[in-house]
């Protein structure tokens, strides 16, 4: 911490004269420190730094009068008492930018945490800046494809837009981060930057060790703001994390994957640094300022003239009440919402995509096209029936149900199969080679299906593949299968729910 307190002292010369600017510790409870300081007060946001090491990193968030200001600890403060000095460092907090962060793990304060020795080639910036004007904002709609077939068919993603990923452990939601990293870097060119708020440190490094063995982190920047970290960490690891994604936008011109889990947890933090700081609390507990703090950082995911950062944000909603005002608040900026469901990872439904819940804004004649509109509401409506005849199908069975309505369960059952996919992140653990599906090869294979083109194939020949060509490789294989097992029919699926 102390090398990077010397690293952005000798970039900025105004810095060192500001280092004069010394106060007094008024007072300190947890994390809200008082300071006193007689020469003149430090703006907003300033960064002041205190101890014996300047360890103790506190940045300014009130002026109370003329001669005091209110901050906020960054770092633990033990150790700090009355009447200890405090240093004005002159400039607010700010994050390394450069091609040295790439493949490396920060904290908030753009400390190196991957052991892999110091950074080189990188400029600190601040990390409070504005959005881009409405100027300099590209007006076209377009389509940011990922590979993965569930989500380009019925919920595609907006490039340079938001998208929200709700789901809870166990369901894949980090392998669904994982592989859009892997296809956004292997295919696309981007750079991807993966922002932990309030991350365990298990899951941080299980995630950067993930990231090593699939070969992606050289195209990636990762940073975290740990649950043991107090509140104002948290609150500004994603103005840190936004902060390297606008350089590689704006001075690279290259696109950004930007994912962040968990933005709930950043709502969070700032609902405990308001409660510090005094504000009376809105509603539910929440920051007065919770639409403002939320805007201000969700405004600069946009896309320009020169490059797009296109946001992947996981989505904790309390209690599954989603008119909470931290699941209502986000709702609005999103483009995308993406809602895993349990019960289709229970049956190996691989992404566990729940079509029917999930939307998109981008799903519209004037964005996707008119083929590509129809086909996708067609599908809805397919697995939509689906659903309504399950309930029929568990108490009399399918021999009960019409032709018509036998087709429909056919082709969803079908349908379901096939956006399934293997990834390439999962390849070790399923020995499934990873497939990438354009998405006029998804596009063939969901209208092939509901014009009952592969109605004689049993429904294994569509599980974990990619284009629909391959089933007819698979047929004879699951053939055999279905053929020593008469009991099951696998191609209506009466007695059985496993793919």
């Amino acid at each position: 911490m102390k090398r990077s307190t010397q690293v952005v002292a000798s970039q900025d010369p105004e810095q060192s004269s500001s280092l004069s600017n010394t106060g007094l510790v008024v007072s300190v409870r947890g994390s809200v420190v008082d300071i006193r300081f007689d020469r003149y007060l430090p703006p907003i946001y300033s960064l002041l730094r205190a101890g014996d090491e300047q360890q103790i990193v506190i940045e300014v968030l009130a002026q109370r009068d003329a001669c005091h200001v209110r901050g906020i600890a960054l770092t633990p403060t033990q150790g700090l008492a009355r009447g200890m000095t405090v240093n004005d460092t002159g400039g607010p907090l700010q994050a390394p930018v450069g091609k040295g962060i790439v493949s490396r793990m920060f904290d908030v304060f753009g400390n190196t945490i991957d052991r892999e020795g110091a950074l080189s080639d990188v400029q600190w910036r601040s990390v409070h800046r504005s959005p881009p004007p409405l100027a300099r904002r590209s007006t076209r709609a377009e389509v940011f494809e990922t590979g993965i077939k569930v989500i380009d068919v019925l919920l595609p993603l907006e490039r340079g837009g938001k998208a929200g990923l709700f789901g809870g452990a166990g369901v894949g939601k980090t392998v669904l981060l994982t592989e859009m990293i892997h296809n956004m870097i292997g295919h696309q060119e981007g750079i991807s930057i993966f922002c932990g708020i309030g991350e365990r440190c298990r899951e941080g490094e299980e995630l950067y060790r993930e990231m090593k063995q699939a070969g992606v982190l050289q195209n990636m920047v990762m940073i975290f703001g740990q649950m043991n970290e107090p509140p104002g960490s948290r609150f500004r690891v994603g103005h840190a994390a936004l902060t390297m994604a606008e350089y590689f936008r704006d001075d690279e011109h290259r696109d950004v994957l930007l994912l962040v889990d968990n933005i709930f947890r950043f709502i969070q933090a700032g609902m405990e640094v308001s409660g510090l700081m005094g504000q009376m609390p809105s509603r539910l507990g929440y920051q007065p300022t919770l639409g403002t703090e939320l805007s201000q950082l969700e405004e600069r995911i946009s896309n320009t003239d020169t490059g797009a950062i296109t946001s992947i944000q996981a989505v904790y909603v309390p209690a599954d009440d989603f008119t909470d005002p931290a699941a209502v608040h986000t709702f609005s900026h999103l483009s995308s919402s993406i809602v895993l469901s349990r019960k289709r990872a229970s049956e190996g439904l691989y992404p566990a995509i729940d079509p029917l819940q999930s939307s998109s804004k981008m799903a519209t004649p004037g964005i996707v096209g008119e083929r590509h509109y129809l086909l996708a509401q067609e599908i809805r409506r397919t697995l939509a029936q689906y659903a309504q005849l399950k309930d029929i199908i568990a108490m009399l069975g399918l021999e009960q149900l019409s032709s018509e309505d036998r087709k429909v369960v056919a082709r969803a059952r079908r349908l379901d199969r096939f956006l399934t996919q293997p990834f390439f992140t999962t390849e070790q653990f399923t020995g499934l080679k990873g497939k990438l599906v354009s998405l006029d090869e998804a596009l063939d294979g969901c209208e092939r299906i509901l014009h009952d083109e592969f109605e004689d194939y049993p429904e294994s020949a569509l599980y974990m593949i990619g284009s629909v060509d391959e089933a007819k490789q698979k047929k004879s294989t699951a053939t055999a299968v279905v053929d020593t097992d008469p009991e099951t029919d696998v191609k209506h699926g009466t007695d059985t729910d496993e793919p």
